[in-house]
């Protein structure tokens, strides 16, 4: 595997107002692998993820995509991944459909908008409101934002909240695939999703947590 596809995180260490999440925190991903972040609530598995999307500095430590310092090209490395937080990423008043297509322009999609309502099963809401859906229909949205662009990252901060049972099951099939792609996956759960293959990151409580890994399967 060349060092273009992997995600090298090493000595990561990170700091929310003057609290210390965690520190010294490593692991390397490659294409087709999927990094799975457990621990308690306040632990910074959502704070891991905005950090590794560019949203959050890290205190100390080095990120490193395609063989470089992401900090050297982070235009280059945002454009390289997706991610999904916790809000809900809608204006109410807009259609479903508008609300896909202003990220579809935003993100320079390469799928039609129509399309990605529809593998996550809101093509029928395309023309309500967004303020209409329920709490499962827009974590599908959430899913339908990820298919607008294949990326190798997926960042994923509870995508399972809210499904039902169905729902679910199109949440792993997505990121099955996505890595069946070659696509690298870092995802917070409080659900077992059932990923086959999946290193698990323990995220601990208190002061400068380290992490821990795991073995394969979900923990």
């Amino acid at each position: 595997m060349t060092p273009s596809h992997q995600l090298i995180a090493q000595g990561i260490a990170c700091r929310r107002a003057e609290r210390l999440l965690f520190r010294d925190l490593n692991f390397t991903l490659q294409a087709g692998q999927a990094l799975l972040l457990r621990g308690p609530n306040g632990s910074g598995k959502s704070s891991l993820l905005r950090l590794l999307a560019g949203l959050l500095p890290a205190e100390a430590g080095q990120l490193t995509w395609r063989g470089k310092d992401v900090r050297a090209d982070r235009a280059g490395y945002r454009s390289d991944l997706a991610y999904m937080g916790h809000l809900d990423a809608l204006k109410p008043q807009l259609l479903v459909l508008e609300n896909l297509q202003f990220w579809a322009d935003l993100v320079g999609a390469t799928v039609p908008v129509e399309n990605a309502l529809a593998k996550v099963g809101l093509g029928p809401c395309a023309a309500f409101p967004a303020q209409h859906l329920s709490a499962g229909q827009k974590r599908r949205f959430g899913l339908a934002r990820l298919l607008l662009k294949p990326v190798p990252i997926w960042l994923l901060d509870e995508p399972s909240t809210a499904l039902d049972a169905s729902g679910q099951r199109l949440a792993l099939d997505l990121i099955t695939r996505h890595r069946a792609a070659g696509g690298i996956a870092i995802i917070s759960s409080h659900d077992d999703l059932a990923l086959p293959e999946v290193t698990t990151l323990v995220l601990g409580t208190g002061l400068a947590s380290p992490g821990k890994f795991g073995g394969g399967g979900s923990a």
